[in-house]
């Protein structure tokens, strides 16, 4: 059996059923040998960065792995920012690159390069992936391809990547002599783990003002059920990381919004105000927590539970006191847990509740005023979004003001589902990020929200749609300029949009006229009573649509916490009965016209 159809067959005994890939002098064998394997199918994006982005959307909607492939020197460099995606974020994807034949490697010679686009792939890649590796001996190709999967599937999850010489490729090998890959069995700490619950349920137990901070971590362990049973047993509120805001319903009697820099006011006052904080599987990193750490919910005591010990081991560096780390899967933990008696007490926190409901109603999200706008307002449209889209939709979503409106005030329904590359954020996501979600639940529709910039990155990914006939319902964003740049310049650079607007350096093309030439169904909304109408239009539509969404350059996310300062204006945090009520930011004075 050729080397190329044996990595081809593993891949399909693994149960994937697709490949993104691009070809290439180096990567041509592994494509062939895919292309006649049962079971398994390539897609042709048309940049190895989409083809990235799409495997890590795969892997992130299916629970699977996800694989991409491309050819040496500049097919795999192209493949970089979407291997960071999915090391950030802990997504599961096997990257694998083609490499100059081994008789034409530089060796240590001390050249730069030997072989047509030679490149030491390994080594770039080793800083962003959990395990790199290079085929040098053709026997081994069953155990590093097992030993990558259990790596990228093992602890907190991530992105591995093999590279593999085109001359290896073709070499024949026997299936039944390969060595196979057995890993090694470790103790479970399960004696630690029970005691720390007991303290953490002890901790729980006294508090008056709790709040529970769900992560990414929840998904990434499959205990959304169990994070579900956990907080309607204690009845405490809940704030979401972004990457878990599908989780509760927008009716749910517990669940608060987002927070962080990019939140609400109401979820940062309840943080911020909190006298315990659980985060069960978040990192608290500086867009949860503000900067610097140390003002984060400061009066609160902090149980903080994370699979990866070096997360919890950065609170000492960052000055943030942190009573509890429990290093432990979140699923583990909240099975654990959810078997332990939770104190009667525990559930008394009426009066919280109803703090937080003030909030909520003082500051909301979407303020009356923005439904009096002729033209369109993006909070008025995500809420208009949230009442048509339906249960069970599948949601992508690119980065910058697109993402932030959404991410703050999208109501989710059941089962619905919403994915973004949070971490490593680059613009232009969304739309291979759909490609792969699509395929990974049989071509079902997916709805694509983006910007005009994050568009632009990958606007080439408009003919992938078209070839597959992917059911992908794109909402583009159209502010004619980087929305979010333009507010970090309003508040550094006296307003000067240098490189973030059409007059300071950018150029746009019209949307609608691009994405009928690819043979796109397009809709236009102007007016905000347009808004309803033009959703319905682009959601009940059989094929691919695009819907351009006219927004002013001048309309910003709010509220939004400026760079460095903590998640509300520096007072100190006052213990009294009525609780302590401050604002985050002050609201940016931007008419919404």
């Amino acid at each position: 059996m050729k080397l190329s159809d044996y990595v081809a067959s593993f891949l399909a005994g693994l149960g994937i059923r697709h490949v993104f890939v691009i070809t290439g002098g180096a990567s041509a064998h592994l494509i062939d040998s895919i292309a006649r394997t049962p079971g398994i199918k390539y897609i042709c994006p048309q940049h190895e960065q989409a083809g990235a982005m799409a495997a890590d959307a795969y892997a992130r909607v299916s629970g699977n792995l996800g694989v991409a492939i491309a050819t040496s020197g500049p097919g795999a460099t192209n493949m970089l920012t979407g291997v960071c995606c999915s090391f950030y974020d802990s997504i599961p994807v096997l990257y694998i690159t083609g490499q100059v034949s081994t008789f034409r490697s530089k060796g240590d010679a001390g050249i730069r390069q030997l072989g047509f686009q030679e490149t030491d792939t390994v080594e770039i890649f080793k800083p962003i992936t959990k395990y790199a590796v290079k085929i040098v001996d053709p026997k081994k190709i069953r155990y590093e391809l097992e030993k990558s999967v259990y790596i990228a599937r093992s602890g907190r999850p991530g992105p591995v990547l093999i590279d593999i010489p085109d001359n290896l490729q073709r070499v024949d090998v026997n299936p039944g002599s390969l060595k196979p890959f057995l890993p090694k069995k470790y103790a479970k700490k399960s004696r630690v783990l029970n005691l720390q619950i007991e303290q953490c349920i002890e901790l729980l137990s006294k508090a008056k003002r709790p709040v529970i901070i769900l992560g990414w971590g929840i998904n990434l362990s499959g205990a959304e059920r169990e994070a579900v049973e956990f907080v309607e047993k204690t009845g405490f509120p809940v704030v979401p990381t972004w990457a878990m805001r599908y989780l509760l319903p927008a009716g749910h009697p517990q669940l608060i919004g987002a927070f962080g820099t990019h939140g609400t006011r109401y979820g940062n006052f309840a943080v911020q105000n909190s006298d315990l904080i659980l985060a069960i599987g978040a990192r608290l990193d500086t867009r949860q927590a503000g900067s610097p750490h140390s003002t984060f919910a400061r009066g609160a005591k902090k149980i903080v539970v994370d699979i990866d010990p070096c997360e919890l081991g950065k609170f000492k560096k960052l000055k943030m006191n942190v009573e509890l780390k429990i290093n432990a899967d979140a699923k583990d933990f909240l099975r654990r847990l959810n078997k332990k008696t939770i104190k009667q007490r525990l559930l008394d926190v009426s009066a919280w509740h109803r703090k937080i409901v003030e909030w909520k109603e003082r500051f909301p999200i979407c303020r009356k005023e923005y439904f009096k706008n002729r033209g369109v307002n993006p909070y008025v449209f995500v809420k208009a979004l949230s009442k048509e889209a339906r249960p069970g939709d599948i949601i992508l979503a690119d980065t910058g003001c697109s993402l932030a409106w959404l991410l703050q005030s999208f109501e989710f329904k059941n089962r619905q589902r919403l994915f973004s590359a949070f971490n490593n954020t680059p613009m232009g996501y969304a739309l291979p990020g759909s490609i792969g979600a699509s395929f990974s639940i049989n071509k079902k529709p997916v709805i694509c929200v983006t910007g005009d910039g994050g568009l632009q990155i990958n606007i080439q990914e408009l003919a992938t749609v078209i070839r597959h006939k992917l059911p992908i319902k794109i909402f583009l964003f159209n502010n004619h300029g980087y929305g979010m740049i333009r507010q970090t310049q309003d508040q550094w650079f006296c307003s000067r949009y240098e490189a973030s607007t059409v007059e300071g350096g950018l150029a746009f093309p019209d949307f609608i006229k691009v994405a009928d030439v690819y043979g796109f169904k397009t809709v236009n909304i102007k007016r905000a009573e347009d808004i309803h109408k033009g959703i319905r239009e682009t959601l009940r539509a059989k094929g691919p649509v695009l819907c351009n969404i006219e927004l002013r350059g001048d309309l910003r996310v709010i509220p939004q916490v400026k760079f460095g300062r903590a998640l509300e204006d520096g007072e100190p945090l006052l213990e009294r009965k009525e609780f302590f009520e401050c604002m985050i930011t002050r609201p940016h004075k931007a008419s919404f016209d």
